[in-house]
């Protein structure tokens, strides 16, 4: 048998006892003798059983508390901390505790331990190559996903997703708007769903609107450094790039340190087909639009934007545009549907749609 057709009866039959002493058994509860429980429970194990959810809810007293798993890369992108920060505020008042789940602590079958410890779940940007989540998906409490997760496991509870890729449609759009003819996107590495929409869709945007987008592929979580060495090749043999948009939380001051290494300032790009100018911010002195071999210009500028905004994309000099992802209000989305599926409020298999917002500021737009 499988663990999807495994039953309370499966379980007491094998076991030589009545289902309502394996129920007890399983759940700590009765007067069931020690040697029974262990026997029942080793069964169990044996033949694979998990508790039904819902049930399983109801039968057992509140633990208090709710888990929350991040990636692994999280503990230093602001993105994360501020994410978790709304999830807290949330279950703080529905009563609740939030408990974070090191990635060690759920890996390699554990999540049944985890399970007993908490009421439910939030699993946030699950990769499909992290190999605690189908665990965590099936661990017999109500779990709810940041961002749907795309491999094969159990269905969560429910989901808070954003459109990610009407955002990076938004950027794309933005920069091209300012004159980029040529831009380029680091898109992050990975399994979650917002780094493969964020792929296919500068892929899509490009080939809809008979752009060529120069598309390169960064870590998840790439550091300002790698995103600086990334941009500066991308520039060295791609030298008609007149725009970069980097998708990593935090990264895009390598591409402003890159621009410089370059001797591209960081602005609006020239109308090329009038000839007008843009002022260098770095000099105070004009460029002029006029291209050069490969399609750009050594000085033309360059537009940088970021698919994350956050601390490091607000005081950047310039200052750069960027998605507004609100992390503190998606945390906090997530946590309450998290809450309304345990109080019952809402039904399991709830889809909820998380907001974000565009950002522009001086790294693609004219000096005032």
């Amino acid at each position: 048998m499988t663990s999807r057709t495994v039953t309370l009866l499966d379980v007491a039959r094998a076991a030589g006892v009545s289902k309502s002493t394996v129920s007890d058994a399983l759940q700590g509860s009765g007067r069931v003798a020690e040697a029974t429980r262990e026997r029942v429970r080793a069964v169990a194990e044996q033949l694979g059983y998990r508790p039904n959810s819902a049930a399983r809810r109801l039968r057992r007293s509140s633990t208090g508390a709710i888990g929350l798993h991040l990636p692994q890369t999280a503990t230093r992108l602001d993105y994360y901390m501020n994410l978790a920060f709304g999830a807290v505020a949330r279950a703080q008042e529905e009563g609740l505790d939030v408990v974070l789940l090191a990635p060690a602590g759920v890996a390699g079958g554990a999540s049944g331990r985890v399970a007993s410890r908490v009421d439910g779940l939030l699993v946030i940007d699950p990769e499909v190559g992290d190999s605690a989540v189908p665990g965590l998906l099936d661990a017999g409490v109500p779990v709810v996903t940041g961002e749907r997760y795309l491999g094969p496991a159990a269905a969560p509870s429910g989901a808070v997703i954003c459109d990610n890729a009407a955002s990076l449609t938004a950027l794309l759009d933005h920069v091209t708007e300012r004159g980029a003819r040529h831009p380029a996107v680091l898109a992050p590495a990975g399994t979650s769903a917002w780094a493969t929409a964020l792929r296919a869709t500068a892929a899509s945007w490009g080939q809809e609107h008979g752009v060529s987008v120069a598309l390169r592929t960064v870590p998840f979580a790439a550091t300002p450094q790698e995103a600086e060495e990334t941009t500066l090749a991308l520039l060295r043999t791609d030298p008609a790039v007149d725009a970069v948009i980097c998708a990593p939380d935090g990264a895009a001051p390598g591409v402003l340190r890159a621009a410089a290494t370059a001797g591209r300032t960081v602005g609006t790009v020239s109308d090329r087909m009038t000839g007008s100018t843009t002022s260098d911010r770095t000099t105070g002195s004009t460029t002029s639009g006029r291209t050069g071999e490969g399609g750009a210009h050594p000085r033309t500028p360059l537009l940088v934007a970021s698919c994350v905004d956050g601390t490091a994309t607000r005081s950047a000099e310039p200052p750069v545009t960027a998605v507004d992802l609100r992390p503190a209000a998606y945390g906090r989305a997530c946590a309450e549907l998290l809450c309304d599926i345990l109080a019952g409020r809402t039904a399991p298999d709830t889809v909820r749609r998380h907001a974000w917002a565009l950002e522009t500021r001086a790294s693609t737009t004219p000096p005032r």
